[in-house]
């Protein structure tokens, strides 16, 4: 920035007047070495130019950075200045001018790495206390209830009282077999499965866990369960009339039904809270098991499916529905076969 000098002027000193007979006495002439200063008003005028002056050079010389007090509030003080110089504020005891008000722009702030994304405001908003308190999560309400009605009353399962079980197990056929040969099975074809309730798709197995699971659910102790097997077929010569999977094995089973459920359906027992489960399995003796004489065995399957026929009070008859076994819920099977 130029510095500008300032001579102070010498002003000529006043010429003494030598006394005449007319002014005997000279009138007194200014005080010696007193000089006059320059007014106010070219005092502020001249300040305000060298401010101007410097800076138009600064300007010259370089673009003051953005992040510059005087590039922004320099030019806004000129006019405060020049309005001093007006009104003649020389006096100590002036009202100091205010500049105009301004709107400084922003500086941003220098960022780093760490402060990379953060904004900071002076003002806070306060979250209210139900934003701040941990939000809970409620698990949905799990039922373990038997379904509802349409009402919206839980559905109870009803089980009938069969506290005694007689299971039947016949030799080597099905009862697709016996009903596809009437003449061979009459006694099946044309009573047995018009007075109970034919399950095709069962196997030995499933009617066997049936019984079981009857004979412990529906009804009060004391609860029996007996397992009845057709007399296997004798060896021999004799045997050769019932080998399984003939009509003669059909019709040894139907004359063993004919004989054995009508001893059982006109029991006490069986017309209160009776259920005769029929099957048919692999009936062996005592020589082709290796066992004792007089022995037997009933071999019950899961393959292949059989047929079981269900012969109760409480039974559908005359019905063949198409309800597979449940063994993980034995007891919708049993309410949903008896009644």
């Amino acid at each position: 920035m130029l510095k500008a000098r300032f001579r102070t002027p010498v002003l000529d000193r006043p010429k003494q007047v030598p006394p005449t007979p007319d002014n005997p006495t000279p009138p007194p002439g200014p005080t010696p070495g007193v000089p006059r200063l320059p007014s106010l008003r070219v005092t502020a005028a001249l300040a305000a130019g060298m401010l101007a002056i410097g800076v138009a050079v600064g300007a010259a010389i370089g673009p003051a950075p953005s992040t510059s007090f005087a590039g922004e509030r320099i030019p806004l003080l000129l006019p405060s200045i020049a309005a001093l110089a007006v009104a003649g504020a020389g006096h100590a005891s002036a009202a100091t001018v205010q500049p105009p008000p301004a709107t400084p722009q922003a500086t941003p702030a220098p960022t780093s790495p760490s402060t990379a994304g953060i904004t900071t405001n002076k003002t806070k908003s306060i979250a209210p206390a139900s934003a701040l308190a941990p939000a809970t999560s409620t698990p949905p309400n799990i039922s373990k209830t038997p379904s509802t009605a349409s009402g919206g009353s839980p559905k109870q399962v009803k089980i009938p009282p069969v506290t005694s079980v007689w299971l039947i197990t016949l030799s080597g056929a099905t009862f697709a077999q016996a009903i596809a040969q009437p003449s061979a099975a009459p006694y099946i074809d044309s009573q047995l499965v018009l007075t109970g309730t034919l399950l095709s798709g069962w196997s030995s197995l499933d009617g066997s866990a049936f019984a079981s699971e009857t004979g412990l659910l529906a009804g009060t102790p004391p609860q029996t369960l007996d397992s009845i097997v057709q007399p296997p077929c004798p060896e021999g010569a004799a045997g050769v009339q019932c080998k399984p999977e003939t009509a003669g094995a059909l019709t040894a089973a139907d004359e063993f039904l004919k004989a054995t459920v009508p001893a059982i359906t006109s029991s006490v027992a069986y017309r209160e809270h009776g259920l005769i489960v029929i099957t048919f399995g692999a009936v062996g003796n005592a020589t082709a098991s290796s066992l004792p004489a007089g022995a037997s065995t009933a071999t019950l399957s899961s393959q292949p499916p059989v047929g079981v026929l269900l012969i109760s009070p409480f039974a559908h008859a005359g019905s063949r529905p198409a309800t597979k076994y449940d063994p993980t819920s034995p007891e919708q099977s049993l309410s949903g076969l008896l009644h």
